[in-house]
């Protein structure tokens, strides 16, 4: 039975633009990897934190929306864990309404762009 999540994290502020996207396509890469179905991907971009994050008050913000097996999150957030230039990870299950309000909100922006 596949899911719809929705995982938001935040990465340490003193990577180069390269090293951003090798870590944005390192969890996509473990997401393909498990058979996750990517839907959408948002790159926020540099924010201020509401409070210093190991002494860092500032961060790149990512959001990635997938259809995935429950056993995936844990290797994916095991994989956040891991690595040192992730400061902050929230991976949310979305019900079904919420899946249907991120769809219009995707769908809203591209009629913008």
């Amino acid at each position: 039975m596949m899911n719809q999540y929705e995982t938001v994290f935040i990465l340490t502020p003193v990577l180069s633009d390269q090293q951003m996207k090798e870590t944005v396509e390192k969890f996509k890469g473990i997401l393909s990897a498990g058979g996750a179905e990517l839907i959408n991907e948002e790159n926020w971009g540099l924010k201020k934190l509401a409070y210093p994050i190991q002494k860092k008050s500032t961060g790149f913000y990512q959001l990635i929306e997938f259809k995935a097996e429950p056993a995936l999150i844990d290797k994916l957030e095991v994989a956040y864990r891991r690595d040192e230039r992730v400061i902050r990870f929230l991976t949310v299950k979305m019900e079904k309404y919420a899946a249907q309000y991120a769809e219009k909100r995707r769908n809203k922006f591209k009629k913008e762009d």
